[in-house]
């Protein structure tokens, strides 16, 4: 096969030049064969269109160049799956400066260079430009999964963001290094002993004393000038910050015209001692003003320092003041920060004030909004019924309720149909929650037919349906209280329960649900037990034109009940939106979830 490939990349040589093939295998022997494989056919043909000559290998050396290509060469599946391990270390001295770096892969592959400086570096700066060659040489070598391994726990703390990086030109150098981490496909920084490190910091010391003529067996480069450009840092650090213009006024009196008057007023509360600038405070006789970088120190280490107790924005913006700094943004950075501290949303305590204002619903009149929802499963009453499905108008607040054995779509349509479109015409809009029996297809058609309007309730927030949900509440209550130990009698007492709710005043439309329907007072049985004054002078002929003459001012009734109702629903709006708390979300934003399980796995101290 070897052959094979070697004659089709130079076919050009084999068919003008006799080749000669030294090699200590029977190839000859192998191609002449009458029992040949079909691929073996195929190569004896294919080799025999040039003119090959076949000798015995001589000497070892003379095949020394071919052994090499062979042991170097490994499977493209070993490199795809294998990583490489850059060991790294800088030196610094009173002399000079450098950097050691040795590469190791698969295949006993050893790489080692020696960096030499041409300027002054720090230790940090040194170990940092150890790690920017060290990914260079792996990146010109096209490795795509790498293990860097450093003796500066300083350094690596940094590139893996547990140290924060301070210094402006180490700040330069993080970045650099984080561009360059992100051409590899996987890489990871570790830290490891000085021990284990022994030859990259030997390598280090090595191009820190090379003399000339010596170590030709390891790469050698000198380096020239830093990987970052200095002046840039310098520039950066000299950056104007809102202590710059009070501190040039108070040195020499300059400042904008248009803010002279401004600048006045301000730099009389500040003093310059020494290089640093202080403000009279009220907390504190002297308050340090800092920079947006100080600042930023500050804060964290109050908030999640040795003494930091991820107290709130308020707190914390007094905890600054007592310590004795000031900058004018204080309680806006401490409150922002809080917000986006990791620990205090996870581990804090749950908010449970209205995060939204209420929004209430009126109807513009009697059965044009009907509300439907299921209560149950109950105990097994009269026809194995469990279910009860009910139905409101969100008007006159008239309820219609039907046990059930089964909730299914098919029962939903014949109670709409026989409850509420037989009895009080077409409603205009149902609204219910998004169970299966609300959207089934065949219930969905129904509605269609008849040009009613289906709503569905948000399903993360199924209170939508309030006023069904009141409805359910209040017939809950009241079974409880007649059924007592026979449980089973739901069904019996249903229609007095309803029949008690539709004779009862409302506190929103201060009318009983039964006047609002048929015009008039529904006459109840306690009238009939004890003669109330209309039972003992009823006149049969006088009470038919009194239902006549009622159900004529009946719209004014309604009129009145609805400016009663939105009066009460905007008093319980405005009662309930003085103990709302906004809290405003857009598209993208991470919120926190509560979760069911959250103190099963971690007991006291898992998070909410």
């Amino acid at each position: 096969m070897a052959l094979i490939i070697t004659a089709r990349r130079m076919r050009m040589y084999f068919q003008n030049h006799r080749i000669i093939v030294r090699t200590n295998y029977p190839i000859v022997k192998i191609l002449t064969k009458p029992d040949l494989a079909r691929r073996m056919i195929g190569w004896t043909i294919e080799l025999s269109e040039f003119h090959i000559q076949y000798q015995p290998r001589g000497a070892i050396k003379s095949q020394a160049i071919a052994d090499f290509a062979a042991e170097l060469t490994t499977s493209s599946a070993e490199t795809e799956h294998s990583s490489w391990i850059l060991y790294v270390d800088g030196s610094s001295n009173e002399r000079s400066c450098g950097a050691g770096v040795v590469l190791e892969g698969p295949g006993e592959i050893v790489i080692e260079q020696a960096l030499k400086f041409d300027f002054k570096a720090s230790n940090n700066q040194a170990e940092y430009e150890a790690i920017l060659a060290g990914l260079r040489l792996a990146q010109e070598l096209e490795i795509t999964k790498l293990i860097c391994k450093s003796d500066s726990r300083l350094v690596i703390g940094q590139l893996n963001d547990e140290y924060e990086v301070r210094e402006s030109f180490l700040q330069r150098y993080y970045h650099l290094v984080k561009q360059s981490m992100s051409t590899f496909s996987e890489i990871s920084m570790q830290h490891v002993r000085r021990d284990h490190n022994t030859r990259a910091d030997a390598l280090s010391r090595l191009a820190t004393t090379k003399c000339k003529g010596m170590h030709r067996s390891v790469i050698h480069v000198t380096l020239a000038r830093p990987s970052i450009d200095l002046q840039e840092c310098l520039t950066t650090d000299t950056e104007s910050t809102w202590i710059t213009p009070i501190k040039q006024y108070l040195l020499d009196g300059t400042c904008s015209p248009l803010g002279e008057k401004t600048m006045k007023l301000q730099a009389a509360r500040f003093v310059l001692i020494g290089d640093d600038l202080y403000r009279r405070g009220y907390t504190q006789p002297l308050l340090k003003c800092l920079t947006p970088d100080q600042a930023s120190y500050v804060i964290q280490e109050l908030h999640e320092g040795i003494c930091g107790t991820h107290s709130g924005a308020r707190t914390m913006a007094a905890k600054v003041f007592r310590a004795g700094y000031y900058w004018p943004t204080v309680q806006g950075d401490c409150t922002n920060f809080v917000q986006k501290c990791l620990k205090c949303q996870e581990f804090g305590t749950l908010s449970h004030q209205k995060p939204e204002e209420l929004h209430f619903m009126l109807s513009p009149w009697p059965f044009v909004q009907w509300g439907m929802d299921i209560i149950g499963p109950f105990a097994p009453g009269k026809g194995q019924c469990k279910f009860l499905l009910v139905g409101i108008d969100y008007f006159t607040k008239w309820i219609e309720a039907e046990p059930l054995t089964a909730i299914t779509a098919r029962n939903v349509q014949n109670f709409v149909w026989k409850n509420i479109v037989c009895r009080f015409g077409l409603p205009q809009i149902i609204i219910t929650d998004n169970g299966r029996q609300f959207t089934d297809r065949t219930l969905a058609e129904f509605y269609e037919k008849l040009h009613i309007k289906h709503i569905a309730s948000s399903v993360e927030h199924p209170q939508t349906n309030g006023q069904e949900e009141a409805a359910n509440k209040v017939i809950l209550n009241e079974l409880k209280k007649r059924l007592g130990p026979a449980k089973g009698n739901w069904t019996e007492e249903l229609l007095e329960v309803l029949w008690a709710y539709r004779c009862t005043p409302q506190t929103t439309t201060q009318e009983t649900p039964y006047s609002l329907t048929y015009g008039t007072e529904a006459m109840i049985p306690v009238e009939i037990g004890e003669p109330s004054l209309r039972r003992q002078t009823l006149d049969l002929d006088l009470n038919k034109e009194s239902l006549s003459v009622g159900l004529d001012l009946i719209n004014e009734l309604r009129d009145k009940c609805k400016i009663r109702e939105e009066a009460c629903k905007i008093r319980a709006a405005r009662r309930y939106n003085s103990k709302v708390k906004p809290r405003l979300f857009h598209k993208g934003d991470l919120v926190w979830r509560m979760r069911s399980s959250a103190r099963k796995e971690g007991g006291k101290f898992s998070s909410n």
